[in-house]
């Protein structure tokens, strides 16, 4: 590599409980990469995503057969009054509210998350579309209830995307329930992402192109696995941002919007013109883009996070051959 800049981007709330973003952007031939698996994942897990930093640095991406993409807001677990503001300054059509976060009761559906929702709800009026992500964590039957509960408050849900953990009780929970299954972690954190097809688990397969190994490793996942694709992020600045955008771009059928609107999350970026979407909306890229000096320099991480990070790169880089 040319070149590599650890960051630690501040966010605007607390996401995935998180307040900062750690991320190594890496330069080669074709432009820059991202690679910025959770501090949580091993070497092994993290390997698919420095496969996606360097293509994007080395190779580039296929061409894309749509210029712009749909995509929705996030909302994380903020209160209603917060919850509403989001939805309203974003513009967009399509809001991902987060409930079940880490700490409720598995068994039941919060009082907080159904008044995020219905506070959603009203401000994207009766024609927009609410969809909700547990992130595995409910149970079964809570799950069951859950989504009952909140498509009840939200007029109705476009999908819940990854209701409970495994793919046994995500296939359980969608023969119950009738509101369409997306299926996330499932597939990102799978040694066999297909399993959630061929085991009737899910209506929509989330694709993120960081976990998935690049642009090219996802488009063959979502060939494979034979179900609507939605391409989300994982919290990327727009480096990163732009390898989703450009899986998005080049997807044979995009029928659902994406969550790819994430850089709202974050309280400062590497690049000159962030990727926010307007009215919803954002361009496909063509090619990575081009982190500012400045603000690297004002985003670099602390000596010992960059040291880190360096020392995780390399140990993932070496972990390939």
């Amino acid at each position: 590599m040319s070149g590599v800049s650890v960051v630690a981007l501040p966010m605007r709330t607390r996401f995935r409980g998180i307040t900062t973003r750690e991320t190594a952007l890496v330069e080669g031939p074709a432009g820059w990469g991202e690679f910025c698996p959770f501090v949580e994942y091993d070497d092994a897990e993290a390997l698919a995503w420095w496969r996606c930093a360097r293509e994007a640095a080395h190779e580039g991406w296929p061409a894309p057969v749509r210029e712009r993409v749909e995509v929705n807001t996030t909302v994380p677990a903020v209160g209603p009054e917060q919850a509403h503001r989001i939805v309203r300054e974003s513009g967009a059509r399509t809001a991902k509210v987060k409930v079940a976060e880490k700490g409720q009761d598995p068994a039941r559906t919060s009082a907080e998350d159904l008044a995020r929702v219905e506070a959603v709800r009203d401000a994207l009026g009766p024609d927009g579309r609410v969809r909700v992500d547990a992130n595995g964590g409910w149970d079964v039957d809570g799950a069951v209830a859950a989504i009952t509960a909140l498509a009840r408050a939200a007029g109705g849900l476009e999908y819940v995307e990854q209701p409970c953990a495994s793919v046994d009780e995500l296939a359980a929970v969608r023969r119950r329930v009738d509101v369409p299954v997306a299926a996330d972690e499932s597939i990102r954190r799978a040694e066999d992402p297909l399993r959630v097809a061929r085991a009737g688990a899910a209506d929509v397969a989330v694709l993120k192109v960081a976990p998935l190994g690049g642009v090219r490793a996802a488009l063959r996942v979502a060939e494979e696995i034979g179900l609507p694709c939605v391409v989300s992020s994982a919290v990327e600045s727009s480096v990163g941002l732009a390898a989703g955008l450009a899986l998005a771009g080049a997807l044979p059928e995009l029928p659902y919007a994406c969550g790819l609107g994430t850089a709202d999350l974050l309280a400062g970026d590497v690049v000159a013109t962030p990727l926010h979407p307007v009215a919803g909306v954002l361009d496909v890229p063509r090619r990575p883009p081009r982190p500012d000096p400045g603000l690297l320099a004002r985003y670099a991480a602390e000596p010992a996070t960059r040291d880190w990070w360096t020392a995780r790169l390399a140990r993932v880089q070496a972990h390939e051959s």
